[in-house]
């Protein structure tokens, strides 16, 4: 029995006052803080004309951002700061760089038979991956442009991105069988 205090609402509005309680931005942000912190290498990889340079780099990632959207849809973008040292070694000398950075992702919130809470994440390209590169010198800095080292690190994290969302404790996280929750709550 409702309350003076309480009131009736309707299904539509209970659906989505639910939605927007299920996929809160602190349930959203603690799926993702496995994501947070991780360091990653690539490399030594051929770059440039003639593959002649290598480069490699160790990658950090930070504590992630969250922006949420509500509109018609629920929706966030994730924003993953990264911090990246790298090395172009052309064998007679070796050039480092520093990078800095975000990683954009898209999430939205949907709905799917038969009672499940789905998030979905836009798959990373590199055009997510915003850099900004230092060199210490204008050689290096010429070579960055020879050998695209920002196409490159752009490229590797986002592939390394896309491969962590597979990941099965992501998979998990972006996939709640609410039926499947409510059964469990309401055996006795």
């Amino acid at each position: 029995m409702v309350t003076a205090a309480e009131s009736y609402i309707t299904y539509e509005e209970f659906g989505r006052r639910f939605l927007e309680y299920a996929a809160s931005p602190e349930r959203i942000a603690g799926a993702f803080e496995k994501l947070t912190g991780e360091e990653f290498a690539f490399g030594p990889i051929g770059v440039g004309p003639g593959r002649i340079a290598k480069l490699s780099a160790d990658i950090r990632l930070g504590q992630p951002r969250l922006n949420q959207e509500v509109e018609q849809n629920i929706s966030f973008d994730l924003v993953i700061p990264l911090d990246v040292d790298l090395l172009i070694d052309l064998s007679v000398d070796r050039y480092p760089f520093h990078v800095d950075g975000t990683i954009h992702l898209h999430l939205t919130v949907r709905t799917a038979a038969p009672l499940r809470v789905l998030i979905d994440i836009a798959e990373p390209q590199p055009s997510n991956v915003r850099i900004n590169v230092a060199s210490a010198s204008r050689r290096g800095e010429l070579l960055r442009i020879l050998a695209s080292v920002d196409h490159e690190i752009r490229r590797f994290v986002a592939r390394y991105i896309a491969a962590e969302i597979r990941k099965p404790n992501i998979q998990a996280a972006t996939d709640i069988d609410v039926a499947a929750r409510l059964d469990a709550a309401w055996k006795l």
